[in-house]
């Protein structure tokens, strides 16, 4: 069963869940540092629907950083880690890698022990994720264009380009349908009517939200509808699947 509280680390959430069969992790734009038993990994931000390899019932705890957040703290570019996951030793050495890892393995709860990781890597970390970043999460999630968002935060549209490949793993257009998509099918779970629901998210019709979803999502409006009924969406690090 997922579970998730708010983090201790800033603009990060902490979250439990174990393994099951055909709930799709769908793109987020987040990051996540992922513990399972003997392992740890960290998931990079995501451009299409993965499902766990894992058997049915293997255990995970994770931190889930929002968007734009995670490179600093992990060291390591996002657009290094799109659309894989990675073994925590390729990126910090594997004796630190395994000493982190048996450390939870003997926590009584593992997803304390991991946060307590994040905060320390945080605490490490010469520089924190710029405002900047975050600010333009804020103008891409509230539907603004492009363009725009980059008149707002003073940048020219290459320089924004090249800022978010690092930050969030894509360009600006790639995490702004990833942004859509997510309060789109928000609105779906809440049992709004999918063309509702796809004006309200900033799509151009229902017709639109089918498109990105099947693109995205890799499922049908429909079929996640019902789907949505049985489980809580999943965080990005759930799947280990490369």
């Amino acid at each position: 069963m997922y579970q998730e509280r708010p983090s201790l680390l800033r603009s990060a959430v902490v979250w439990q869940n174990t393994a099951s069969r055909g709930h799709p992790v769908i793109p987020d734009g987040c990051m996540d540092l992922v513990w399972t038993p003997g392992r740890l990994l960290v998931a990079g931000p995501d451009t299409r629907a993965k499902t766990s390899g894992a058997p049915t019932g293997t255990p995970y705890a994770g931190v889930r950083f929002a968007p734009g957040t995670a490179p600093a703290l992990l060291g390591v570019p996002a657009r290094e880690l799109r659309d894989l996951r990675v073994e925590a030793g390729q990126l910090w050495g594997g004796a630190v890698a395994r000493r982190l890892a048996e450390r939870v393995d003997a926590a009584a709860d593992p997803a304390a022990a991991l946060e307590e990781i994040a905060l320390h890597r945080a605490a490490a970390a010469p520089d924190g994720p710029a405002p900047l970043l975050g600010e333009v999460v804020r103008l891409l999630d509230a539907g603004r264009t492009v363009a725009a968002v980059a008149d707002a935060v003073g940048l020219g549209a290459r320089q924004l380009h090249r800022r978010s490949l690092d930050a969030f793993g894509y360009g600006p257009k790639t995490l702004a349908r990833v942004l859509r998509l997510q309060r789109a099918l928000g609105y779906v779970r809440d049992g709004m009517p999918y063309a509702a629901a796809a004006l309200a998210a900033g799509c151009a019709d229902q017709a639109h939200l089918a498109r990105e979803t099947r693109e995205l999502a890799g499922t049908t409006l429909s079929a996640y509808a019902v789907s949505a009924k049985s489980w809580t969406p999943q965080p990005s690090g759930s799947s280990t699947t490369a």
